[in-house]
């Protein structure tokens, strides 16, 4: 019925639209579900994506056959490969079929002597991996952090302190 509308208008070098397409089914036909409007929304549409009818400008027409189809949006699937055997070949049967691998990295076996190789083991460079730990302090270190400390027992906070406003004084006159 959408193509013999558009058929009908095809005069029109601009195709029809909607509404045209609409009142071109109700005059022809006479009894029509009351859900039409939703109806020809759908097919209309699915017509369009099918590349059965094109749009322009709001207008519904009949594609031009010496047009180039028209590709989809994205990249295209890659094409299917055949096998490349040739039939003379015998074919080796598989040892034994085990069933596909699951998606991304393998789990970590926990095995203890595994963890104490990979934390005695250096890398590549001859360095264990990560940050190194803390270097204990000597007592010459340890008595100048005692002595540059003030001795008032108060922390200081994180971060950089609040800046101190200046007190104003004022003459009283």
């Amino acid at each position: 019925m959408i193509m013999a509308a558009i058929e009908a208008s095809n005069n029109n070098a601009n195709g029809c639209n909607k509404t045209a397409i609409a009142k071109h089914i109700e005059t022809t036909q006479s009894i029509l579900p009351p859900s039409h409007s939703t109806l020809l929304n759908y097919h209309l549409n699915q017509m369009k994506q099918s590349g059965q009818i094109v749009m322009v400008k709001n207008n519904y027409m009949k594609p031009d056959p010496h047009a180039p189809p028209k590709r989809g949006r994205g990249r295209p699937p890659k094409p299917k490969q055949k096998p490349q055997g040739d039939s003379s070949h015998v074919a080796i049967p598989a040892p034994s079929v085990s069933p596909p691998r699951t998606r991304g990295r393998p789990p970590k076996v926990n095995d203890s002597s595994s963890e104490a190789k990979s934390k005695v083991s250096p890398s590549v460079s001859g360095r264990p991996r990560g940050r190194p730990p803390k270097k204990a302090k000597t007592e010459s270190e340890k008595v100048k952090e005692a002595t540059s400390q003030p001795s008032n027992g108060e922390r200081r906070g994180r971060g950089r302190p609040p800046k101190v406003k200046p007190v104003v004084m004022v003459p009283v006159a």
